[in-house]
């Protein structure tokens, strides 16, 4: 049986921060949407701090939290592998958890192999069914 190829990925300065927020708010959630300004970059919210829209697609989760993108961001990075990160200072916007710290978190890409295509994990679409 062939492993599955994760579509996310978290460096352990971006795991660092994650586990922080998850002290001081609790569960958490992030959200990338396609959108200009702050909607590029990956937010973290407190659960349920962020409403999703129908059909926005979990990628996978960061220390149990789902990683969710705007079903049109989606379309258009599909073919891609994303590690989440974070750098110092404040991004655009500043709605996410983790400004208030001093910190942003991005997102660095890299595009899936053929093999790598042919595995990936299975991906979870928001409903409200």
């Amino acid at each position: 049986m062939t492993e599955l190829v994760s579509r996310l990925s978290v460096t352990p300065a971006a795991l660092e921060v994650v586990r922080m927020l998850q002290e001081q708010f609790g569960d958490l959630m992030f959200y990338q949407a396609g959108g200009c300004c702050e909607g590029t970059q990956p937010q973290c919210f407190e659960k349920g701090g962020f409403y999703l829209r129908t059909n926005d697609v979990c990628i996978g989760q960061v220390e149990g939290f789902d990683f969710w993108l705007d079903h049109d961001l989606f379309e258009y990075w599909k073919h891609a592998h994303f590690t989440l990160d974070v750098m110092e200072g404040i991004g655009a916007g500043g709605f996410s958890l983790e400004t208030p710290y001093g910190k942003t978190f991005i997102i660095h890409y890299r595009i899936f192999t053929a093999e790598e295509l042919e595995h990936l994990t299975p991906l979870r679409f928001n409903t409200y069914d």
